[in-house]
């Protein structure tokens, strides 16, 4: 499917294997109802894979955490908790579900906002601790003091660097996490009050950001204040660098310059609307000139995952004479930790539609009412664009009466052969739309047929699943192929040496 303004997923085994077994998802969902997520746990074993390789290349020790938050499955935290992987947690029970599922305290860190429950197990078990500031500094070392427990050990979450480039004075983005480098002193000396009830192993931060630069900015930084901690005679040894190395989600960049550029179009009236009451995602006309900002995500990025990682380990640090990132890391021995949550299960799972009905509007539009709500995929709170996958119900031929009124070109004009709809909800609220935005299709679909939303495990699945006016939320199983088949389990009931009591459908 090539058509003009068609965002088709980029789909990397099992992913796309399990895509082309219509049958077998039928049969899942025929027995499990709509909608139905479905996870790949060997993918994130994988990734975790491809990132040990970046620190291989790079000759450097430490460790890649999960972030937790990105996927609430069982499943995927148990196949990597059979890995040599850590897991990022930010609440009481993510911890209690890590520590259930295998992982061993010293391949934990409790990140975010912490509750006095998250922050009283998490020393009790000696977990890593990232903290944000004095004040949780104080707090914890207050615990550990007044239960007689063990020294913490702590990595210093900071924020706000900057450097000067040029002449010009360069700041990284704010962030209401971690303590501004401009207060390190102060922190620093809340450490020395403290030091017999934590040990600062290391320094973190986190940007909400794609940029290398500003990344690559706060790395830069990170390595200036673990010489700060040096100086106060502790002995840091890792950097934290948080998460956000992206995901490529579409299989061509052109076909996303060309829908972003008739997104632009559509806004200024200038084509056809690509969207449900012209929403324009972030922009609009005023006065025949395009105002606002795209608040969508770089659906296409060639540059993510591990190789983004790759690429801020070559960068070189202005400031610690030009040398690379990697290299300055390796040559005062600092272990690189990394936080990556919607990189390490990027590929790792789908979510899974029956469509209930299809109609057309009195201007022409059709409507596609799927067995689900916007809230179960979440592919709009989190700005990700691409088209779904039909699984006919009865093969992938199109029925005599398909095409019936339709030019063959889509509602919008998507191109030849492509067929656009919009994805409408279950719920009775005029917002709960599955995509604002018009996508494309091979043929029509059919009450009966399934769209499979490609790689949602990544803060998609369940991040937002509720149970609005009494709508079920997905369940959800666990996939792998086994000699040749596809077997499963629901989500609850997988661990990594359950493939031989998986069942086939």
């Amino acid at each position: 499917m090539n058509g003009a303004l068609q965002l088709e997923p980029h789909l990397e085994p099992p992913l796309a294997t399990v895509l082309r077994a219509p049958a077998f998802l039928h049969t899942l969902v025929d027995a499990l109802g709509s909608p139905l997520n479905i996870v790949l746990p060997d993918r994130i074993a994988a990734n975790v894979g491809r990132f040990r390789a970046v620190h291989g290349r790079h000759s450097l020790a430490g460790q890649v955490y999960f972030a937790h938050k990105a996927n609430r499955s069982r499943a995927l935290v148990r196949r990597l908790a059979a890995t040599d992987a850590g897991i990022d947690v930010a609440s009481l029970g993510e911890l209690q579900h890590a520590l259930g599922a295998g992982f061993t305290p010293d391949r934990i860190v409790a990140t975010g906002p912490k509750d006095p429950q998250f922050r009283w197990l998490a020393a009790r078990t000696g977990v890593t601790v990232s903290v944000d500031g004095e004040g949780e500094l104080a707090g914890l070392a207050a615990l550990v003091r007044r239960h007689g427990l063990a020294p913490v050990r702590v990595l210093l979450r900071l924020s706000g660097f900057e450097a000067a480039a040029s002449g010009i004075r360069v700041r990284s983005r704010q962030s209401r996490f971690g303590t501004s480098v401009t207060l390190l002193d102060g922190l620093l000396d809340a450490v020395e009050r403290h030091r017999d009830a934590v040990e600062p192993v290391g320094v973190g931060h986190h940007l909400d950001t794609t940029s290398l630069d500003e990344k690559a900015l706060a790395l830069e930084g990170a390595l200036h204040a673990m010489d700060a901690l040096r100086r106060r005679g502790f002995r840091p040894r890792a950097v934290d660098i948080g998460g956000g190395f992206g995901v490529n989600y579409l299989a061509d960049g052109a076909a996303w310059d060309r829908y972003t550029t008739a997104l632009t179009h559509a806004v200024l009236g200038s084509r056809p609307p690509l969207t449900w009451g012209g929403h324009g995602y972030g922009l609009r006309a005023e006065g025949g000139t395009l105002r606002g900002a795209l608040g969508l995500y770089p659906a296409h990025r060639p540059l993510a995952g591990a190789a983004y990682l790759d690429a801020l380990l070559a960068r070189p640090a202005p400031s610690l004479g030009g040398r690379p990132l990697g290299t300055l890391l390796l040559e005062n021995l600092y272990d690189l930790y990394s936080e990556p949550g919607r990189a390490l299960v990027d590929q790792c799972g789908l979510s899974l539609a029956r469509v209930l009905e299809v109609r057309s509007t009195a201007a022409g539009d059709r409507l596609v009412r799927l067995a689900m709500t916007a809230d179960d995929v979440s592919l709009e709170e989190h700005g990700v664009l691409m088209d779904p996958v039909l699984v006919p119900r009865d093969g992938p031929g199109p029925a005599a009466d398909d095409d019936a009124g339709c030019d063959g070109t889509g509602s919008d004009g998507g191109g030849p052969g492509a067929h656009g709809v919009y994805l409408t909800g279950s719920l009775c609220l005029e917002s709960d739309l599955i995509t604002r935005r018009a996508v494309f299709l091979p043929r029509p679909p059919r009450p009966g047929d399934l769209l499979a939303f490609a790689n949602t495990a990544g803060y998609c699945m369940d991040f937002s699943a509720t149970r609005a006016q009494a709508q079920p939320v997905a369940h959800k199983v666990a996939a792998w192929e086994e000699d040749g088949s596809w077997r499963w389990c629901l989500d609850e009931q997988y661990w990594p040496l359950t493939p031989s009591g998986g069942l086939t459908a």
